[in-house]
């Protein structure tokens, strides 16, 4: 039995003012982000997928990037807090050099190792995993139920809480750069686990004609 858990990113936000919303109410997806949620759908309603089970995080835009795949397979998304955006104290300013410079922002940068600025990345990937336990535990019964020797559930995530737990798959530190993350709009990093056991972690930029030239890092 083959199951694979799908941590997809959600699509483009509506965002003007450049600002990290973190897990601000609002923000939903812009006229791109839209266009992505529906290519997001098209990619798992082809042949090479079955899917049987979704979820997303609390934030309007993960409810509305899995929204056209929803409708598709008719599938009613579990909403599960244990995937939402990580913590950040800089939630709702704009991050540059410049803000990071002022003296009222340096004192939460003593520890990028942690992040002191936010939930460490240890917590996040232990609640990603959880979640990924879970929806393993759905779609393995499911398989069961239906006789299925492959299945697929697909959890519209964040781009953090995603990367980190990827780390954690490919046995890699936790500790990184923001700028080096392969975890684009819309895309989809997998889990493939094969009779219980992890055999594969994969990544799909599924929306990269999509993707804006300059992105909000922890979104």
């Amino acid at each position: 039995m083959i199951i694979r858990v799908h941590l997809n990113r959600h699509g483009e936000v509506h965002n003007p003012e450049g600002i990290l919303y973190g897990r601000l109410p609002g923000f939903g997806l812009s006229e791109v982000g839209r266009l992505m949620a529906q290519r997001v759908a098209e990619h798992y309603t082809g042949p090479d997928f079955v899917v049987r089970d979704l979820v997303r995080s609390p934030l309007l835009r993960t409810k509305e990037t899995i929204a056209p795949l929803a409708n598709a397979v008719n599938i009613e998304p579990l909403v599960d807090e244990r995937v939402i955006e990580a913590e950040n104290q800089f939630e709702g300013t704009k991050v540059d050099r410049h803000s990071l410079m002022q003296p009222q922002n340096l004192q939460r940068l003593y520890n990028p190792l942690k992040p002191s600025w936010g939930e460490p990345y240890v917590n996040q990937v232990r609640r990603m995993r959880a979640a990924v336990a879970s929806v393993y535990r759905r779609l393995e019964d499911i398989a069961r139920s239906e006789t299925l020797d492959v299945v697929d559930g697909v959890i519209v995530s964040h781009q953090l809480p995603i990367w980190v737990t990827r780390l954690d798959a490919e046995d890699r530190p936790l500790v990184h750069d923001p700028r080096h993350r392969e975890c684009s709009l819309a895309s989809s990093t997998t889990l493939t686990f094969e009779n219980g056991s992890l055999v594969d972690v994969g990544y799909n930029d599924i929306a990269k004609d999509l993707q804006p030239v300059k992105g909000v890092a922890g979104a």
